[in-house]
């Protein structure tokens, strides 16, 4: 674990409240107005730094990022696939160019005008071309509290649960950037008092506070990642609402788990916050010891994340979001290590750009509950907002924000947010 440099400052003026200092440098993928070519950006402050002007340059050549060019690509795919010590020259170079008494940049106003455009003046995209998406169940008190409202608090875990990293295979192709809209999705359900299932609109949407990780390099097919080895193929992380369908759920769950109830739409936040940039959040996590966890799982030091995460839901009346809940990366029980331990540990081969969902994200107390289904105990409690409505699930015409960052000695590093509005069946 690293401290964090409280003395490096860029030439670019950075706000007290801003996600992206120049100790954090998240990568994204964009497009401006006048170009419809994707390119690959790093945020800073409110602006957005274009690497393949840089590249172009010749200002990110040299050792194992060869000539640059691989940041003239439309997708960080290549990039992820360099592995560590590329990214952290990456970073070096960049943190380096961005600092204010490094003149390269700087002082050239002619480079500075083509390398920078606001962010608000472009469109961010899906950072990677992803491949295969798979969602985990990694967080002890979610699964705890839908156990008990499924099954009761006997049995509220199943017997696997704090054996292995319980996880499902998604959809990748319905993974989509933040700001797009969801349609709410049709699907079979039975209600408690119907004989037989119905077809028809989810009347029980939901979102769920994650956050997920990119592969970087992978591996063969018939070899394991293990779980040493781990951060060395894990590039960044970005924010995730995997939004649910309950009621879909409910029926078609048994025996093979979600299907329609969870592939219509996963949102991701734009920016990828490197682990280098989330070194110093290293901490523990729960203690794995009762029952002990098998030697491939146990990680060699802490691989938790302090990572404040917050979810705000605003509807159709309101002109502000309200704050429902809030929670914390670091109360996941198995860790992003862990997840891509246990994912390979059979041979299943892992490629750049794959993405790899945490799984709802809730702590022990109630604020903290990461999904509506637990805020609202499974529809039983409503969720008040500022206005006077209500909710016990999502309602056409909400829009769900989900923001996180870590803050230490000042210095604060964060993601940004993912946000999604849900719009009526089509």
């Amino acid at each position: 674990m690293t401290n964090i440099d409280t003395t490096l400052r860029s030439f670019i003026d950075v706000a007290p409240d801003s996600h992206f200092p120049i100790q954090n440098l998240p990568y994204g993928v964009f497009k401006t107005s006048s170009s419809s070519t994707p390119g690959i950006g790093v945020a800073i402050s409110d602006q957005v730094l274009d690497l393949g002007v840089l590249a172009e340059r010749g200002l990110l050549a040299g050792g194992e990022l060869g000539d640059g060019e691989i940041f003239r690509e439309p997708t960080l795919n290549a990039f992820m696939a360099l592995g560590r010590p590329a990214w952290t020259a990456a970073r070096s170079i960049l943190t380096t160019l961005l600092r204010n008494d490094e003149p390269v940049l700087r002082d050239d106003a002619g480079l500075r005008d083509a390398a920078f455009h606001r962010q608000s003046d472009v469109e961010m995209l899906l950072p990677a071309a992803i491949g295969d998406y798979t969602d985990f169940y990694s967080s002890r008190e979610h699964a705890t509290n839908i156990g008990i409202m499924l099954r009761g608090k006997d049995n509220a875990l199943q017997p696997n649960w704090l054996h292995i990293p319980v996880g499902y295979h998604g959809r990748a192709s319905s993974v989509v950037i933040s700001g797009t809209d969801v349609p709410r999705p049709k699907g079979q359900t039975k209600p408690p008092d119907a004989d037989r299932p119905i077809f028809g609109p989810s009347r029980l949407m939901d979102f769920e506070l994650e956050m997920g990780f990119f592969v970087g390099p992978g591996n063969r097919l018939g070899e394991s990642i293990p779980i040493a080895a781990a951060p060395d193929h894990i590039f960044g992380m970005v924010l995730v609402n995997d939004w649910s369908a309950r009621d879909i759920q409910a029926w078609e769950y048994v025996p093979l788990g979600p299907f329609l109830s969870k592939n219509f739409a996963t949102s991701i936040s734009p920016w990828v916050v490197t682990m280098d940039a989330l070194e110093p959040f290293r901490c523990a996590g729960p203690a794995q010891n009762d029952p002990e966890v098998f030697p491939y799982l146990r990680s060699p030091d802490d691989r938790a994340y302090d990572i404040h995460l917050e979810v705000l839901l605003q509807s159709r009346e309101m002109d502000a979001p309200d704050r429902i809940a809030t929670s914390n990366l670091r109360y996941m029980y198995w860790n992003v290590s862990q997840q891509l331990a246990h994912h390979t540990v059979n041979g299943c081969n892992a490629r750049p750009g794959d993405l790899y969902g945490s799984g709802t994200i809730s702590g022990p107390e109630k604020h903290e509950r990461g999904s509506m289904m637990e805020l609202s105990w499974r529809g039983t409690e409503s969720v008040q907002l500022s206005n006077g409505e209500e909710r016990k699930f999502l309602a056409d015409g909400d829009t769900v924000i989900m923001s996180g960052c870590c803050e230490k000695n000042g210095v604060k590093i964060g993601f940004g947010e993912v946000r999604g509005t849900l719009l009526p069946a089509g």
